[in-house]
């Protein structure tokens, strides 16, 4: 008989999950404490925007595999209980606020069947779960606890659920590990490699990776700066060092580096959670992979001043993107609206276009002024800032455009445009971690 399975909160994570695991086959339970989110999802709506998600929820809820709840007792029929919910940074600190995983916990304890077991897939500081466990079999000593991170790309996330790269289980018996074996049997099927871990060590892998990716990230960025001091071309040097087995050529594209909902939050939190454990030496060279990183913003800064004035008062600025990476409209600690609000607050006219996130956008920075087309945005600008690389924005015609602004004058935050192109169309040409040519 097939396992039941409930989705403890909605958001990003959780409503990707439960749309995935009831396209393999699973009756699913998606439940959330606010009724509009459980209302929208019920319809087939997505209150966030992610490739291909909407008409997975739409077919799934058709095959009736799919519901959602806001009543907790709803989901005393599962068998397997994945909590899903946010772990943001904390206040005044860099610590992860652990209140929602905490109330999922409590929340879904007494309605957890003889024999079922809870999944954690939040991301949360090395320890949590060993402590959810202990807490949950307080409360339910016939139930268990396992931890399962989720490696989720925003633009990728249905893809990454359906065809992870490696399942990586905590567990502290064979049981836990049986079961988690059936619910991703169709993924064991295709060859996924399976890890299996003890809590704490599930718990590090996640955190130890978007560390790892940061690093890599930085680490492009300080060789763009390093180029721009000499005269170098980081785009040379990224390919040059990429055809290193031992390196590769993956995310060493220098730009104005890493934003969104994962990554700063979660090397923040590693950093707090090593000082808790006395090994804040350990992990010391993070705190200068996330200053190299906000670095990166405030040279596309610079480089304004550079080309328009020290003074950017009434400067007509253009931005094209608001979210932190494309194919989201995540707006998350986003480099590109950091850099776009930092301008706007030195007294220059900006103007922001982005293809999904404007609503978001608008919502976390209503003084800005947005666009919903890109030659509105453009239009008598001074100066273009290209900051998110959605593939609209490769696709422009420098020529048209041209036509279009006051001062052709385009600055390349990602590395991602044909910079000979903008050049031959009468461009002046910029990007991080490149001169000029001029």
């Amino acid at each position: 008989m097939a396992l039941k399975l409930s989705v403890i909160g909605t958001g990003y994570l959780g409503a990707t999950h439960a749309a995935c695991m009831a396209s393999l086959g699973f009756n699913v339970i998606g439940f959330d404490t606010e009724p509009e989110k459980v209302a929208l999802l019920s319809q087939g709506k997505v209150p966030f925007y992610e490739p291909d998600l909407e008409e997975l929820l739409i077919a799934q809820l058709k095959s009736k595999r799919l519901t959602f709840t806001n009543k907790v007792e709803d989901l005393a029929d599962a068998d397997v209980h994945f909590i899903c919910v946010g772990t943001p940074q904390i206040k005044n600190g860099n610590a992860a606020d652990l209140i929602y995983v905490n109330s999922a916990l409590e929340s879904i304890a007494k309605h957890v069947k003889p024999g079922g077991l809870v999944v954690g897939k939040s991301t949360v500081p090395v320890g949590t779960a060993t402590k959810l466990r202990n807490r949950l079999l307080e409360l339910n000593p016939k139930a268990d606890l396992a931890w399962n991170p989720e490696f989720l790309r925003e633009g990728f996330a249905v893809e990454d659920t359906l065809r992870p790269n490696r399942l990586v289980v905590g567990v502290v018996n064979d049981s836990a590990e049986k079961i988690l074996k059936e619910v991703y049997a169709t993924n064991l099927k295709e060859n996924t490699p399976w890890v299996r871990a003890d809590l704490p060590t599930a718990e590090l892998v996640k955190v130890a990776a978007n560390s790892f990716l940061a690093t890599k990230i930085s680490f492009i960025n300080a060789m763009a700066e390093v180029c721009e001091a000499s005269g170098g071309d980081v785009t040379v040097l990224a390919k040059a060092i990429g055809y290193d087995p031992r390196i590769g050529n993956r995310f060493l594209q220098a730009g104005i580096g890493f934003g969104g909902g994962c990554l700063p939050k979660d090397i923040r939190a590693f950093m707090a959670r090593a000082e808790e454990l006395g090994a804040s030496q350990a992990v010391e060279f993070l705190k200068e992979i996330d200053a190299i990183n906000l670095r990166a913003r405030q040279r596309i800064i610079e480089l304004v001043r550079k080309d328009l004035s020290d003074d950017l008062v009434g400067k007509k600025v253009a931005v094209l993107g608001a979210a932190f990476k494309p194919d989201s409209d995540d707006v998350r600690d986003s480099p590109a609206l950091d850099i776009s609000a930092q301008i706007q607050a030195a007294g220059a006219h900006v103007t922001v276009h982005d293809p999904k996130a404007i609503s978001n956008a608008q919502k976390r920075f209503p003084g800005l002024n947005f666009s919903q087309d890109i030659n509105s945005t453009l239009m008598d600008s001074e100066i273009v800032l290209h900051l998110t690389e959605w593939k609209i924005y490769r696709d422009i015609d420098p020529k048209q455009v041209k036509k279009v602004v006051k001062t052709a004058i385009m600055i390349d935050g990602r590395n991602a445009l044909d910079r000979d192109l903008w050049r031959s169309a009468g461009w002046k040409f910029r990007a991080l971690g490149r001169t000029t040519g001029e």
